[in-house]
Protein backbone atom coordinates (compact mmCIF):
# COMPACT_ATOMS: atom_id res chain seq x y z
CA UNK A 1 0.00 0.00 0.00
CA UNK A 2 1.36 3.43 -0.92
CA UNK A 3 2.15 5.63 2.06
CA UNK A 4 0.25 8.92 2.38
CA UNK A 5 1.90 11.68 0.38
CA UNK A 6 3.70 14.43 2.24
CA UNK A 7 5.76 17.06 0.49
CA UNK A 8 7.81 17.44 3.61
CA UNK A 9 9.65 14.45 2.14
CA UNK A 10 13.02 15.34 0.64
CA UNK A 11 15.19 13.56 -1.85
CA UNK A 12 18.72 12.39 -0.99
CA UNK A 13 19.96 15.59 -2.64
CA UNK A 14 17.73 17.60 -0.25
CA UNK A 15 15.47 18.64 -3.09
CA UNK A 16 11.77 18.70 -2.30
CA UNK A 17 9.80 15.77 -3.65
CA UNK A 18 6.85 15.94 -6.03
CA UNK A 19 4.91 12.81 -6.81
CA UNK A 20 2.82 11.54 -9.69
CA UNK A 21 -0.76 10.50 -9.13
CA UNK A 22 -1.46 6.78 -9.55
CA UNK A 23 -3.15 7.28 -12.92
CA UNK A 24 -0.39 9.48 -14.38
CA UNK A 25 1.53 8.07 -17.33
CA UNK A 26 4.83 7.36 -15.62
CA UNK A 27 5.88 5.06 -18.46
CA UNK A 28 5.76 7.92 -20.99
CA UNK A 29 8.03 10.02 -18.76
CA UNK A 30 10.46 7.14 -18.32
CA UNK A 31 10.53 6.76 -22.10
CA UNK A 32 11.44 10.39 -22.67
CA UNK A 33 8.28 12.51 -22.54
CA UNK A 34 9.57 15.68 -20.85
CA UNK A 35 6.45 17.23 -19.31
CA UNK A 36 4.16 16.56 -16.37
CA UNK A 37 0.78 18.26 -16.57
CA UNK A 38 -0.89 19.80 -13.54
CA UNK A 39 -3.60 17.11 -13.40
CA UNK A 40 -0.95 14.35 -13.21
CA UNK A 41 0.83 15.58 -10.09
CA UNK A 42 -0.20 15.41 -6.45
CA UNK A 43 -0.58 19.10 -5.63
CA UNK A 44 -1.00 19.61 -1.92
CA UNK A 45 -0.36 22.84 -0.05
CA UNK A 46 3.44 22.40 -0.03
CA UNK A 47 3.68 21.67 -3.74
CA UNK A 48 1.53 24.70 -4.53
CA UNK A 49 3.85 26.80 -2.35
CA UNK A 50 6.94 25.94 -4.42
CA UNK A 51 8.34 28.98 -6.21
CA UNK A 52 7.99 28.97 -10.01
CA UNK A 53 11.12 27.32 -11.39
CA UNK A 54 11.99 25.44 -8.21
CA UNK A 55 13.89 22.19 -8.66
CA UNK A 56 12.46 19.00 -7.21
CA UNK A 57 12.86 15.25 -7.37
CA UNK A 58 10.02 13.58 -9.26
CA UNK A 59 8.78 10.27 -7.93
CA UNK A 60 6.12 7.94 -9.26
CA UNK A 61 3.14 6.98 -7.11
CA UNK A 62 5.19 4.12 -5.59
CA UNK A 63 7.86 6.63 -4.42
CA UNK A 64 10.40 5.45 -7.00
CA UNK A 65 12.65 8.38 -8.01
CA UNK A 66 12.35 9.33 -11.68
CA UNK A 67 14.66 12.33 -12.00
CA UNK A 68 15.13 16.02 -11.32
CA UNK A 69 12.37 18.30 -12.57
CA UNK A 70 11.71 22.02 -12.64
CA UNK A 71 8.35 22.86 -11.09
CA UNK A 72 6.02 25.76 -11.79
CA UNK A 73 2.74 25.45 -9.85
CA UNK A 74 1.29 28.32 -11.90
CA UNK A 75 1.72 26.56 -15.23
CA UNK A 76 -0.35 23.84 -16.91
CA UNK A 77 3.01 22.16 -17.51
CA UNK A 78 3.69 21.87 -13.80
CA UNK A 79 6.99 19.96 -14.10
CA UNK A 80 9.66 19.70 -16.81
CA UNK A 81 12.17 16.87 -16.74
CA UNK A 82 15.75 18.13 -16.55
CA UNK A 83 17.69 14.96 -15.79
CA UNK A 84 16.60 11.32 -15.32
CA UNK A 85 19.31 10.98 -12.68
CA UNK A 86 17.45 11.84 -9.44
CA UNK A 87 20.73 12.92 -7.82
CA UNK A 88 21.83 15.27 -10.62
CA UNK A 89 23.16 18.66 -9.58
CA UNK A 90 21.78 21.36 -11.85
CA UNK A 91 24.71 23.76 -11.77
CA UNK A 92 27.19 25.36 -14.17
CA UNK A 93 28.94 22.05 -14.75
CA UNK A 94 25.64 20.39 -15.66
CA UNK A 95 24.91 23.16 -18.16
CA UNK A 96 28.41 22.83 -19.62
CA UNK A 97 27.89 19.12 -20.36
CA UNK A 98 24.58 19.82 -22.08
CA UNK A 99 25.94 22.74 -24.09
CA UNK A 100 29.05 20.82 -25.15
CA UNK A 101 26.90 18.05 -26.61
CA UNK A 102 24.83 20.57 -28.56
CA UNK A 103 27.92 22.39 -29.78
CA UNK A 104 29.53 19.19 -31.03
CA UNK A 105 26.38 18.42 -33.01
CA UNK A 106 26.26 21.86 -34.64
CA UNK A 107 29.94 21.86 -35.49
CA UNK A 108 29.40 18.61 -37.40
CA UNK A 109 26.53 20.20 -39.31
CA UNK A 110 27.79 23.69 -40.12
CA UNK A 111 31.10 25.19 -41.17
CA UNK A 112 30.36 28.62 -39.69
CA UNK A 113 29.10 29.54 -36.18
CA UNK A 114 25.63 30.69 -37.22
CA UNK A 115 22.91 28.31 -36.03
CA UNK A 116 20.46 27.41 -33.30
CA UNK A 117 22.65 26.02 -30.55
CA UNK A 118 19.92 24.93 -28.14
CA UNK A 119 16.45 23.90 -29.26
CA UNK A 120 14.69 23.50 -25.92
CA UNK A 121 13.57 19.99 -24.92
CA UNK A 122 15.23 18.33 -27.91
CA UNK A 123 18.62 19.54 -26.64
CA UNK A 124 17.92 18.76 -23.01
CA UNK A 125 17.08 22.28 -21.81
CA UNK A 126 13.28 22.52 -21.61
CA UNK A 127 11.94 25.92 -22.58
CA UNK A 128 15.35 27.31 -23.53
CA UNK A 129 16.29 28.59 -26.98
CA UNK A 130 19.80 29.78 -27.82
CA UNK A 131 20.76 31.12 -31.25
CA UNK A 132 24.39 31.78 -32.11
CA UNK A 133 25.67 34.60 -34.28
CA UNK A 134 29.43 34.00 -34.35
CA UNK A 135 30.72 35.69 -31.16
CA UNK A 136 27.22 36.55 -29.91
CA UNK A 137 24.57 34.27 -28.44
CA UNK A 138 20.94 35.25 -27.89
CA UNK A 139 19.17 33.32 -25.13
CA UNK A 140 15.42 32.97 -24.74
CA UNK A 141 14.70 31.55 -21.26
CA UNK A 142 11.04 30.76 -21.84
CA UNK A 143 10.53 28.75 -18.64
CA UNK A 144 10.76 29.91 -15.04
CA UNK A 145 13.50 27.45 -14.08
CA UNK A 146 15.82 28.79 -16.79
CA UNK A 147 15.16 32.37 -15.76
CA UNK A 148 16.12 31.48 -12.20
CA UNK A 149 19.32 29.73 -13.31
CA UNK A 150 20.29 32.26 -15.96
CA UNK A 151 23.61 33.10 -14.26
CA UNK A 152 25.11 29.56 -14.34
CA UNK A 153 23.61 28.98 -17.79
CA UNK A 154 25.25 32.15 -19.11
CA UNK A 155 28.59 31.34 -17.49
CA UNK A 156 28.50 27.85 -18.98
CA UNK A 157 27.59 29.22 -22.40
CA UNK A 158 30.59 31.51 -22.44
CA UNK A 159 32.86 28.77 -21.10
CA UNK A 160 31.82 26.21 -23.73
CA UNK A 161 31.54 28.42 -26.81
CA UNK A 162 33.92 31.28 -26.08
CA UNK A 163 31.35 33.86 -27.21
CA UNK A 164 32.00 37.44 -26.16
CA UNK A 165 28.41 38.63 -25.82
CA UNK A 166 25.27 36.98 -24.45
CA UNK A 167 21.92 38.72 -24.86
CA UNK A 168 18.62 37.81 -23.24
CA UNK A 169 15.55 38.04 -25.46
CA UNK A 170 12.32 38.05 -23.46
CA UNK A 171 9.81 38.11 -26.33
CA UNK A 172 8.87 34.43 -26.17
CA UNK A 173 5.10 33.91 -26.03
CA UNK A 174 5.32 31.25 -23.33
CA UNK A 175 7.13 33.56 -20.90
CA UNK A 176 3.79 35.12 -20.03
CA UNK A 177 2.32 31.69 -19.35
CA UNK A 178 5.24 31.05 -16.98
CA UNK A 179 4.69 34.34 -15.14
CA UNK A 180 7.86 35.95 -16.54
CA UNK A 181 8.52 39.50 -17.69
CA UNK A 182 9.25 40.77 -21.20
CA UNK A 183 12.41 42.73 -20.41
CA UNK A 184 15.44 42.13 -22.63
CA UNK A 185 18.92 42.35 -21.14
CA UNK A 186 22.64 42.18 -21.87
CA UNK A 187 24.03 39.32 -19.78
CA UNK A 188 27.67 39.37 -20.89
CA UNK A 189 29.62 41.83 -23.02
CA UNK A 190 28.06 44.68 -24.95
CA UNK A 191 25.06 44.71 -27.26
CA UNK A 192 25.98 45.21 -30.94
CA UNK A 193 25.31 48.73 -32.18
CA UNK A 194 24.45 47.57 -35.70
CA UNK A 195 22.75 44.58 -37.35
CA UNK A 196 24.91 41.45 -37.53
CA UNK A 197 25.55 40.02 -41.02
CA UNK A 198 24.70 36.31 -41.24
CA UNK A 199 25.85 34.21 -44.23
CA UNK A 200 23.38 31.49 -45.17
CA UNK A 201 22.67 29.67 -48.46
CA UNK A 202 24.87 32.12 -50.34
CA UNK A 203 22.83 35.07 -49.11
CA UNK A 204 23.67 37.66 -46.47
CA UNK A 205 21.04 38.44 -43.86
CA UNK A 206 21.11 41.34 -41.46
CA UNK A 207 19.98 40.21 -38.02
CA UNK A 208 18.75 42.86 -35.60
CA UNK A 209 19.66 41.21 -32.33
CA UNK A 210 18.47 43.96 -29.98
CA UNK A 211 15.08 44.86 -31.40
CA UNK A 212 14.07 42.27 -33.99
CA UNK A 213 11.58 39.44 -33.85
CA UNK A 214 12.50 36.46 -31.69
CA UNK A 215 16.29 36.14 -31.55
CA UNK A 216 16.83 38.22 -34.71
CA UNK A 217 16.73 35.59 -37.45
CA UNK A 218 14.80 32.43 -38.31
CA UNK A 219 17.45 29.74 -38.75
CA UNK A 220 14.78 27.03 -38.92
CA UNK A 221 13.91 27.79 -42.56
CA UNK A 222 17.48 27.34 -43.83
CA UNK A 223 16.83 24.10 -45.84
CA UNK A 224 13.54 25.45 -47.21
CA UNK A 225 15.24 28.67 -48.29
CA UNK A 226 17.76 26.49 -50.13
CA UNK A 227 15.04 24.48 -51.86
CA UNK A 228 13.27 27.64 -53.00
CA UNK A 229 16.55 29.13 -54.22
CA UNK A 230 17.06 26.07 -56.41
CA UNK A 231 13.74 26.81 -58.14
CA UNK A 232 14.45 30.47 -58.65
CA UNK A 233 17.13 30.83 -61.34
CA UNK A 234 15.83 33.45 -63.74
CA UNK A 235 12.50 33.63 -61.88
CA UNK A 236 10.32 36.44 -60.60
CA UNK A 237 9.89 35.76 -56.88
CA UNK A 238 7.35 37.02 -54.34
CA UNK A 239 8.26 36.57 -50.66
CA UNK A 240 5.28 37.27 -48.37
CA UNK A 241 5.83 37.66 -44.62
CA UNK A 242 9.46 38.05 -45.60
CA UNK A 243 10.84 39.27 -42.26
CA UNK A 244 14.47 40.23 -43.13
CA UNK A 245 14.25 38.71 -46.61
CA UNK A 246 14.40 34.99 -45.81
CA UNK A 247 13.18 33.47 -49.06
CA UNK A 248 13.72 36.47 -51.34
CA UNK A 249 17.41 36.97 -50.59
CA UNK A 250 18.05 33.22 -50.88
CA UNK A 251 16.28 33.28 -54.25
CA UNK A 252 18.43 36.18 -55.43
CA UNK A 253 21.53 34.30 -54.32
CA UNK A 254 20.20 31.41 -56.42
CA UNK A 255 19.94 33.58 -59.51
CA UNK A 256 16.40 34.99 -59.40
CA UNK A 257 15.75 37.70 -61.96
CA UNK A 258 13.92 39.81 -59.40
CA UNK A 259 12.36 39.47 -55.96
CA UNK A 260 9.69 41.39 -54.07
CA UNK A 261 9.62 41.12 -50.26
CA UNK A 262 6.37 41.91 -48.43
CA UNK A 263 6.15 42.40 -44.68
CA UNK A 264 4.18 44.40 -42.15
CA UNK A 265 7.35 45.63 -40.44
CA UNK A 266 9.21 48.47 -42.10
CA UNK A 267 12.16 47.78 -39.79
CA UNK A 268 12.38 44.19 -41.07
CA UNK A 269 12.21 45.37 -44.68
CA UNK A 270 15.01 47.87 -44.07
CA UNK A 271 17.15 45.00 -42.78
CA UNK A 272 16.23 43.02 -45.91
CA UNK A 273 17.30 45.95 -48.08
CA UNK A 274 20.60 46.15 -46.18
CA UNK A 275 21.13 42.45 -46.87
CA UNK A 276 20.47 42.98 -50.58
CA UNK A 277 23.02 45.78 -50.66
CA UNK A 278 25.58 43.60 -48.90
CA UNK A 279 24.99 40.98 -51.63
CA UNK A 280 25.08 43.66 -54.34
CA UNK A 281 21.69 42.54 -55.67
CA UNK A 282 19.72 45.64 -54.68
CA UNK A 283 18.90 46.40 -58.33
CA UNK A 284 16.90 43.14 -58.49
CA UNK A 285 15.23 43.54 -55.09
CA UNK A 286 12.16 45.53 -54.04
CA UNK A 287 10.08 45.70 -50.87
CA UNK A 288 6.46 46.50 -50.10
CA UNK A 289 5.28 47.26 -46.59
CA UNK A 290 1.74 46.41 -45.54
CA UNK A 291 -0.73 43.81 -44.35
CA UNK A 292 0.02 40.64 -46.28
CA UNK A 293 -3.59 39.81 -47.12
CA UNK A 294 -4.20 43.35 -48.36
CA UNK A 295 -1.01 43.36 -50.44
CA UNK A 296 -1.89 40.01 -52.03
CA UNK A 297 -5.32 41.39 -52.94
CA UNK A 298 -3.76 44.53 -54.39
CA UNK A 299 -1.23 42.56 -56.45
CA UNK A 300 -4.07 40.55 -57.95
CA UNK A 301 -5.86 43.78 -58.89
CA UNK A 302 -2.62 44.94 -60.53
CA UNK A 303 -2.54 41.70 -62.58
CA UNK A 304 0.89 40.88 -61.15
CA UNK A 305 2.27 37.37 -61.61
CA UNK A 306 5.35 35.61 -60.32
CA UNK A 307 7.15 32.38 -61.13
CA UNK A 308 7.68 31.56 -57.44
CA UNK A 309 5.48 32.75 -54.57
CA UNK A 310 6.36 31.91 -50.96
CA UNK A 311 4.20 32.72 -47.92
CA UNK A 312 5.82 32.22 -44.51
CA UNK A 313 3.39 33.70 -41.96
CA UNK A 314 3.61 33.79 -38.18
CA UNK A 315 1.76 31.05 -36.33
CA UNK A 316 -1.94 31.35 -37.11
CA UNK A 317 -2.69 28.45 -34.74
CA UNK A 318 -0.18 28.74 -31.88
CA UNK A 319 -2.35 26.65 -29.56
CA UNK A 320 -5.22 24.20 -29.80
CA UNK A 321 -8.04 26.75 -29.13
CA UNK A 322 -6.88 28.75 -32.18
CA UNK A 323 -6.75 25.75 -34.54
CA UNK A 324 -10.02 26.23 -36.42
CA UNK A 325 -9.45 29.95 -37.00
CA UNK A 326 -5.84 29.29 -37.89
CA UNK A 327 -6.71 26.73 -40.55
CA UNK A 328 -9.17 29.18 -42.08
CA UNK A 329 -6.38 31.76 -42.22
CA UNK A 330 -4.03 29.30 -43.97
CA UNK A 331 -6.80 28.49 -46.46
CA UNK A 332 -7.40 32.18 -47.14
CA UNK A 333 -3.71 32.81 -47.62
CA UNK A 334 -3.45 30.03 -50.19
CA UNK A 335 -6.57 31.30 -51.97
CA UNK A 336 -5.13 34.82 -52.28
CA UNK A 337 -1.61 33.70 -53.25
CA UNK A 338 -2.47 31.06 -55.86
CA UNK A 339 -3.78 33.48 -58.53
CA UNK A 340 -0.44 35.32 -58.47
CA UNK A 341 1.50 32.21 -59.55
CA UNK A 342 2.26 31.98 -63.26
CA UNK A 343 1.29 28.81 -65.11
CA UNK A 344 3.70 26.02 -64.13
CA UNK A 345 5.00 28.24 -61.37
CA UNK A 346 5.57 27.26 -57.75
CA UNK A 347 3.63 28.19 -54.61
CA UNK A 348 5.37 27.58 -51.29
CA UNK A 349 3.31 27.75 -48.09
CA UNK A 350 4.72 27.51 -44.59
CA UNK A 351 3.31 26.99 -41.11
CA UNK A 352 5.07 27.27 -37.77
CA UNK A 353 1.89 26.50 -35.81
CA UNK A 354 2.31 23.85 -33.14
CA UNK A 355 -1.39 23.06 -33.12
CA UNK A 356 -1.80 22.48 -36.88
CA UNK A 357 -0.20 19.21 -37.92
CA UNK A 358 1.08 18.62 -41.43
CA UNK A 359 -2.07 16.87 -42.67
CA UNK A 360 -4.40 19.62 -41.45
CA UNK A 361 -2.18 22.41 -42.79
CA UNK A 362 -1.79 20.70 -46.16
CA UNK A 363 -5.55 20.12 -46.44
CA UNK A 364 -6.32 23.77 -45.67
CA UNK A 365 -3.75 24.90 -48.24
CA UNK A 366 -5.14 22.60 -50.93
CA UNK A 367 -8.67 23.87 -50.25
CA UNK A 368 -7.47 27.43 -50.70
CA UNK A 369 -5.67 26.65 -53.95
CA UNK A 370 -8.75 24.86 -55.26
CA UNK A 371 -11.02 27.77 -54.34
CA UNK A 372 -8.72 30.03 -56.33
CA UNK A 373 -9.46 27.88 -59.37
CA UNK A 374 -5.97 26.39 -59.61
CA UNK A 375 -4.84 22.76 -59.82
CA UNK A 376 -1.82 21.78 -57.80
CA UNK A 377 0.81 19.04 -57.61
CA UNK A 378 2.73 18.72 -54.37
CA UNK A 379 6.42 18.66 -55.26
CA UNK A 380 8.19 19.00 -51.91
CA UNK A 381 7.58 18.95 -48.17
CA UNK A 382 10.18 20.55 -45.94
CA UNK A 383 10.76 20.86 -42.23
CA UNK A 384 13.11 22.71 -39.88
CA UNK A 385 16.84 22.27 -40.28
CA UNK A 386 18.95 19.86 -38.22
CA UNK A 387 19.89 22.58 -35.73
CA UNK A 388 16.20 22.42 -34.72
CA UNK A 389 16.08 18.74 -33.72
CA UNK A 390 12.80 17.09 -32.83
CA UNK A 391 12.22 15.21 -29.62
CA UNK A 392 10.31 12.16 -30.91
CA UNK A 393 8.19 11.96 -27.78
CA UNK A 394 7.10 15.61 -28.08
CA UNK A 395 5.08 16.40 -31.18
CA UNK A 396 5.33 20.14 -30.48
CA UNK A 397 9.05 20.08 -31.28
CA UNK A 398 8.25 19.35 -34.94
CA UNK A 399 6.36 22.59 -35.48
CA UNK A 400 7.62 23.82 -38.91
CA UNK A 401 6.08 22.62 -42.17
CA UNK A 402 6.84 23.96 -45.66
CA UNK A 403 4.91 22.62 -48.66
CA UNK A 404 5.66 23.48 -52.28
CA UNK A 405 3.14 23.06 -55.09
CA UNK A 406 3.46 23.37 -58.83
CA UNK A 407 0.33 25.11 -60.15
Amino acid sequence: MTAPFSNSDTAPSDLPVVRLKPKANARAIRHGFPWVYANELVTDRRTKALAPGALAQLQDDARTPMGVVAVNPRSKIIARMLDPNPDAQIDQGWFEVCLAKALASRERLFDAPFYRLIHAEADGLPGVVIDRFDTICVVQPNAAWAEGLLAPLTAALQSVTGVQTVLKNASGRTRGLEGLDDVNAVLIGAAPDAPVPVPMNGATYMAGLTGGQKTGLFYDQRPNHAFAAGLSRGARVLDVFSHVGGFSLAALAGGAAQALAVDGSQQALELAQAGARAMEVQDRFATRQGDAFEVLTALRAEAATFDVVICDPPAFAPARPALEAGLRAYERLARLAAPLVAENGVLGLCSCSHAADLAAFRAASVRGIGRAGRRASLIHTGFAGPDHPQLPQLAESGYLKSIFFQL
